[in-house]
C-alpha cells in the first residue's frame, strides 16, 4: 500500500518557536478535516505544524512536570502538596500514600501518548522532502529530520525512566489495515534500547548545530540537547537500580529472555563519565556556563545568581540552560506555592527533609556538631549574609536574610535555603504589575493570616519558593512568563562528579567540578587539604566523596524534578520513600504548639514502585507484555 493513499486525522500544533519570534505554550488542536499525507507535505506551513506536533510531548518541567501531572517531585521527598488536593485530580497523591494498582490512572499518560509521538516523528522522516517553491530547503529538511531523531530518542528515554523495559519498534509506522498479532509485542531489554537511544542521539548530535542564531527557533533540538539526554540516561544505566540489579533476576519476557541485566558492569560508569565530560567541553565551547551575578563588591552573588538561574530567559544571557522549553506553566506553580494570605493556594510546600538538608552558612551540614546550628529557640538579633554583600531583594537591606524572632532552625543557613523555603516569620514580598513591592512577615501558625487550616494552607509549615517568581501577584493575577528549564550545566557538573567518583576514585576532576557548584552557592569548596575558612577537609576515598555528591544534588538540584530518580536509580526509595513525613505543627496556634517536629504524613513505598506498572487494561489485551517487577506479586 502507498503511504499516499493512507488517510489520517492530521494533529495540528500551533508553536510559537515556529511560527513567531514570541516563545509560547504548546497547543494541541486537531484539524476539523482529513487530509492525505500528500497534502501535508507538499505545504511548509503543514510541514512545520507537523514538527511541532512532533514537539509536543515535551513535558512542562515547571508545573506539569515537577508537580501536578507527572508528578516527579511529589513522588519523591522535596515537594509535598496538600493532601486534599487529590479530590481536584492530583493522581500522585493517592500512589505516596501507597493507593497504587496497575489499574490507578496517571494523567501524562506516557505508555500510549509518547508512542503516538514517536510514530508520527517516523512518518515526518519517511515523508518530508524539500520544497524550493514553499522555501523549504534541502538543509532546512536535513536539519528536521535531525531533529525528529533526537525527539524519538528523548521519548524513549522518558519511557524508560518511567516504565524501565517497554516494547520497542522505533522506526515503525503502523499501517491502517494492521493485523492485531503484529502489534501484540513483548518488551525489550532495558540495555538493549539503551544502546538504541545511545546512538541515535550521537548521530543527531553530528546533524543538528549548538545553538540556533533565530530567536523564534529557541527550545528546537541542538547538538548540545542531544548530548544533554545521552548523559543523563547513561548515569541512570549506569546506577545500581539497572546494573546488575540481582532482585531483577528472573524477570524475562514470555520467552525467557532476561529484561536486566544480571551482571553488574563497571564500565559503565566510566561510559557515563566520558559522556557527561564530552557534554561538559562541548557545551562550554559553545559558550555555555554556570549563571552568575556580581553582588556590590565584585564577587559572586549567591542569592541572585542561584534565584535568577531559573528565571532569566537564555536569550538575555542565561547560559547555563542547555534545553528548555520556551513556556512552562508558571502561573500555576506560582500560584499553589503562593500564600492564602496573597491571594495563593497557598498548600504547595517542602519537606522537612529537605529543610534539613540544606548547610549552614559556613559550608555544614546540620549533623556536624562543629556547623553551629540549633534547632530550638529564637534569634535576638537580624541576622545578615556574611559571605559578602548581595542584592537579594527578599528583605530590602542588602544582606539581610532573618528578622530577630525567627526560629533558630532557620538562621544562619546557606543563600539555598532561603531560596528554596518559606517558612513561619519568613520576610515576603509582592510584586505588580507596576513593579512596587510590598512586604511582611509570613503568618504559618494555625488562624495567622496565610493559615486558614483548610487545603489551601501549608500543611507542615512550609510553602516552596524555589524557581517561583518574586514579582508574582496572585491577587492582581499577575505571574511573569519564563522558560521551563529540562537540562542545565550545573546538573552536569554533579553528573560528572558522580559517574568519576565510581570510576576512577580520586581523579581531581572530581571535587573541582562539585566545587563549582559549591562556589556559586556561596558555601565553603570541599579539599582533601586541612579545613580552614574557605575549605572544608574530606577524607579522599570513594563512600566519603559519594556521600558529599550526593548531599550536594539534595540541595542544587533540589524540587528540579530529579531526585525521585535519584532515589530510584541508586535503590534508595524504598527506605527514603517509606515512614513518616515530618514539619512543622499546622494545627498550632502558638509557638509552643508549632514549632515542633511532628508527623503530617505517612507514606508507603513498596518494592513494586521503582517503576510505573503496565496498565492492566494492556496486558489483557496483549499477552506478550509483562508487568513491572513485583507488581504481580
Amino acid at each position: 500500500m502507498k503511504m499516499k493513499h493512507i488517510y489520517i486525522r492530521s494533529i495540528f500544533l500551533f508553536l510559537g518557536l515556529f511560527l513567531s519570534s514570541s516563545c509560547s505554550d504548546y497547543l494541541d488542536k486537531e484539524s476539523d478535516t482529513e487530509l492525505t499525507l500528500d497534502a501535508v507535505f507538499q505545504s511548509k506551513t503543514k510541514v512545520e505544524n507537523w514538527l511541532a506536533s512532533c514537539y509536543s510531548r515535551i513535558p512542562d518541567p515547571i508545573w506539569g512536570g515537577t508537580v501536578r501531572q507527572t508528578g516527579w517531585e511529589i513522588l519523591a521527598d522535596d515537594i509535598t502538596p496538600s493532601e486534599r488536593w487529590r479530590q481536584y485530580g492530583w493522581d500522585v497523591i493517592p500512589f505516596i500514600l501507597g493507593d497504587w494498582s496497575v489499574g490507578s490512572q496517571w494523567a501524562p499518560g506516557y505508555w500510549n501518548g509518547l508512542p503516538q509521538r514517536i510514530r508520527e516523528c517516523n512518518i515526518f522522516i519517511q515523508n518530508v522532502k524539500p520544497l524550493p517553491e514553499d522555501g523549504l530547503t534541502q538543509e532546512e529538511v536535513k536539519l528536521m529530520i535531525a531533529e525528529c531523531h533526537f525527539l524519538k530518542a528523548y521519548y524513549y528515554t522518558l519511557l524508560l525512566d518511567t516504565y524501565g523495559p517497554i516494547p520497542f519498534n522505533p522506526d515503525a509506522i503502523t499501517p491502517v489495515d494492521y493485523n492485531l498479532p503484529d502489534l501484540q509485542v513483548g518488551q525489550t531489554p532495558y540495555d538493549e534500547i539503551v544502546t538504541w537511544v545511545d546512538k541515535e542521539l550521537r548521530e543527531a548530535a553530528l546533524v543538528l548545530p549548538t545553538s540556533y542564531t533565530e530567536g523564534r527557533k529557541f527550545g528546537r533540538a541542538t547538538s548540545i540537547m542531544c548530548e544533554a539526554v545521552r548523559a543523563r540516561m547513561l548515569l541512570f544505566a549506569a546506577s545500581p537500580l539497572v546494573n546488575g540489579n540481582p532482585e531483577y533476576i528472573g524477570h524475562n519476557t514470555k520467552d525467557g529472555k532476561p529484561l536486566f541485566n544480571p551482571t553488574y558492569d563497571a564500565n559503565k560508569w566510566r561510559i557515563a563519565a566520558d559522556a557527561s565530560k564530552k557534554l561538559i567541553m562541548d557545551a562550554e565551547a559553545a559558550g555555555h556556563k554556570l549563571y552568575t551575578e556580581l553582588n556590590t563588591a565584585g564577587g559572586i552573588d549567591p542569592f541572585m545568581s542561584c534565584q535568577n538561574l531559573h528565571l532569566v530567559e537564555a536569550n538575555n544571557g542565561n547560559k547555563e540552560v542547555l534545553f528548555a522549553r520556551p513556556s512552562g506553566d508558571y502561573r500555576e506553580y506560582d500560584r499553589h506555592s503562593a500564600p492564602s494570605g496573597n491571594g495563593g493556594a497557598g498548600g504547595l510546600g517542602v519537606t522537612q527533609s529537605l529543610v534539613d538538608a540544606f548547610f549552614m552558612d559556613n559550608g555544614l551540614p546540620i549533623t556536624d556538631p562543629s556547623s553551629g546550628y540549633v534547632e530550638t529557640g529564637f534569634s535576638s538579633e537580624d541576622g545578615f549574609w556574611t559571605g559578602g554583600t548581595t542584592k537579594y531583594n527578599a528583605i530590602k537591606n542588602a544582606g539581610l536574610v532573618t528578622l530577630a524572632g525567627t526560629y533558630r532552625m532557620y538562621c544562619n543557613r546557606e543563600p539555598r535555603f532561603y531560596l528554596a523555603v518559606n517558612f513561619d516569620k519568613a520576610w515576603y514580598t509582592e510584586g505588580d504589575n507596576a513593579g512596587k513591592d510590598n512586604g511582611r512577615r509570613l503568618e504559618f501558625f494555625n488562624g495567622g493570616k496565610d493559615n486558614n487550616h483548610t487545603h489551601d494552607a501549608p500543611q507542615n509549615g512550609y510553602l516552596l519558593r524555589k524557581r517561583t517568581d518574586p514579582t508574582r501577584n496572585p491577587r492582581s493575577g499577575y505571574f511573569a512568563a519564563r522558560q521551563g528549564i529540562l537540562f542545565r550545566l550545573g546538573e552536569v557538573y554533579l553528573n560528572y562528579a558522580e559517574a568519576l567518583n565510581e570510576s576512577d576514585p580520586g581523579n581531581a576532576d572530581i571535587l573541582i567540578y562539585l566545587n563549582k557548584i559549591r562556589e556559586r552557592a556561596g558555601v565553603r569548596t570541599y579539599t582533601i587539604g586541612a579545613s580552614d575558612a574557605l575549605n572544608i577537609h574530606v577524607d579522599n576515598d570513594q563512600e566519603s566523596i559519594r556521600k558529599i555528591i550526593r548531599m550536594e544534588r539534595r540541595v542544587e538540584l533540589c524540587t528540579e524534578g530529579i531526585r525521585y530518580s535519584d532515589l530510584r536509580r541508586w535503590k534508595l526509595a524504598e527506605t527514603v520513600l517509606n515512614g513518616p513525613f515530618y514539619g512543622m505543627n499546622y494545627n498550632g496556634t502558638n509557638a509552643n504548639d508549632f514549632y515542633k517536629r511532628t508527623v503530617y504524613q505517612n507514606r508507603v513505598y513498596k518494592k513494586s514502585f521503582y517503576w510505573f506498572p503496565v496498565y492492566l487494561a494492556e496486558i489483557e489485551k496483549n499477552p506478550n507484555l509483562v508487568q513491572a517487577p513485583f507488581w504481580d506479586k
